[in-house]
């Protein structure tokens, strides 16, 4: 992850491309996906972690990025979740 960052040591996470998240620690990746998760909810206005659908989200954003390494993360993630949200009928 280090070597993504800025000269001030910050990460631009809406440029981060799957293949950068791919090339992390599995740590790395770990911390990244849970703020990832922080800042989503935050969007969504909710206060609190499903820890088991986290995970679950996590191997899907994951599995994403594996077939699509010139994509965003970001995109990822949101791709997911709107997969996820129709099959459980959540509409927006």
């Amino acid at each position: 992850m280090a070597d993504y960052v800025d000269a001030n040591g910050f990460l631009n996470v809406q440029a981060l491309t799957c293949a950068q998240l791919d090339d992390t620690y599995v740590e790395d990746a770990n911390l990244l996906m849970a703020w990832y998760s922080g800042w989503f909810n935050g969007l969504s206005k909710k206060h609190y972690m499903d820890v088991l659908g986290a995970k679950v989200v996590q191997d899907q954003v994951i599995s994403y990025c594996e077939a699509n390494p010139q994509k965003l993360v970001i995109d990822g993630i949101a791709t997911v979740l709107k997969v996820d949200r129709a099959i459980l009928g959540i509409q927006q």
